[in-house]
């Protein structure tokens, strides 16, 4: 870091200390239109072929805007889980509930899920293993980031393991359910990630969520039995695609959200900051992959508690007010794909060499051309 690049928290802060608040009807609003829209969009798709007239590959495209149309709505509905974490108790209980019942339960991504996502704003906490949401990503091979994405394809079946055979085998197995909530009761990207100790409050919301997610489950696997005589139907076959295409539009997101420079070891502040990436550019794409403010990301983790509606407006009060030698103007990136192409060439280089990683790169941009 070199000495003309600071950073004042107290500046930063003087910024947008107004900017806490949450607004309560914005939130309703945005989940209620976008859950209930996206609910219409899937029940269109699911009967493209009665509603629609068309025929061919015309049919087909329709079919194709409509899922789009729907994994977009969904991944946005699916990202207010991220705001559960950081809204205030007080005043937002039926939110949580409403969003539970609408998005976490029918997509089996229940809040409790969520809970560990506090060890990853612990200063003492970022990138070490005390950190469930972090891979030393730019140290380990490349053929990492490329699993990071595929590994989208199983994770509907984990989680429906997780709430139709592991809840019931808890409740007939008492002494599982340590191991259950240590290692199978959190959203998180390192699978040696110990859940911690939440409180009892978290303890019985859990098991209340778990009991509408095995129901559910149980919903999944007998409807179509009971409705078609078919083992699988044309819902359980498109809640499947949407739900990898939601889980590959998050975990691409999630690469470019950090620079992942850490080796497991504590961070300064400093470099915790600089490991997070902020696109504030071009909304109408990236609004779109890092919905609800996540495409704040370093915004986000340095000040936690403003609300997702206000983040475009804090960045622009600090984009302008902070000097320009201040270290927040480098966590702005204006490409997704642009950061993750640096993300692969950390990791190139660090596992294979310098001259490895120019032949990659001159052999990457003989491609483009």
């Amino acid at each position: 870091m070199s000495a003309a690049s600071t950073f004042s928290i107290r500046e930063a802060k003087s910024l947008v200390k107004d900017l806490s608040r949450p607004n309560p009807l914005i939130y309703w609003a945005d989940l209620l239109a976008t859950t209930l829209t996206g609910h219409v969009t899937f029940q269109f798709l699911l009967r493209s072929g009665e509603i629609f007239s068309a025929e061919g590959a015309s049919l087909w495209a329709i079919r194709a805007a409509l899922f789009a149309v729907t994994a977009c709505l969904y991944m946005r509905a699916s990202m207010f889980i991220h705001e559960l974490v950081h809204l205030p108790k007080e005043g937002f209980r039926g939110f949580r509930f409403a969003w539970n019942l609408l998005c976490g339960i029918p997509f089996l991504i229940p809040s409790f899920m969520y809970y560990p996502h506090v060890d990853h704003h612990r200063r003492k906490h970022y990138g070490t293993e005390h950190d469930g949401e972090y891979l030393e990503l730019s140290h380990k091979h490349p053929l990492w980031i490329v699993g990071f994405v595929a590994v989208a394809a199983i994770v509907p079946f984990a989680a429906w393991v997780r709430f139709g055979l592991l809840t019931p085998l808890c409740w007939a197995f008492p002494k599982l359910r340590g191991w259950v909530e240590k290692h199978a009761s959190s959203m998180i990207i390192d699978i040696f990630y110990l859940r911690g100790d939440f409180g009892k409050e978290a303890t019985r919301t859990m098991k209340i969520q778990e009991v509408f997610c095995f129901l559910w489950c149980m919903v999944l696997i007998l409807r179509a039995p009971v409705a078609s005589g078919q083992l699988i139907d044309g819902f359980l076959i498109q809640a499947y695609c949407i739900s990898v295409a939601l889980i590959m539009i998050n975990n691409v997101r999630t690469l470019g959200a950090h620079r992942w420079m850490g080796d497991g070891g504590q961070l300064t502040f400093e470099q915790q900051l600089l490991d997070s990436v902020n696109y504030p550019y071009r909304p109408w794409i990236t609004e779109l992959w890092g919905p609800v403010g996540t495409r704040y990301h370093a915004l986000h983790h340095l000040f936690p508690s403003i609300p997702y509606h206000n983040l475009g407006i804090a960045h622009r009060r600090l984009a302008k007010g902070l000097p320009a030698g201040s270290l927040y103007h480098d966590t702005t990136r204006v490409s997704l794909t642009g950061a993750i192409r640096e993300l692969w060439q950390r990791s190139w280089k660090s596992n294979f060499g310098d001259a490895a990683a120019s032949d990659s790169l001159h052999n990457d941009q003989q491609s483009a051309a």
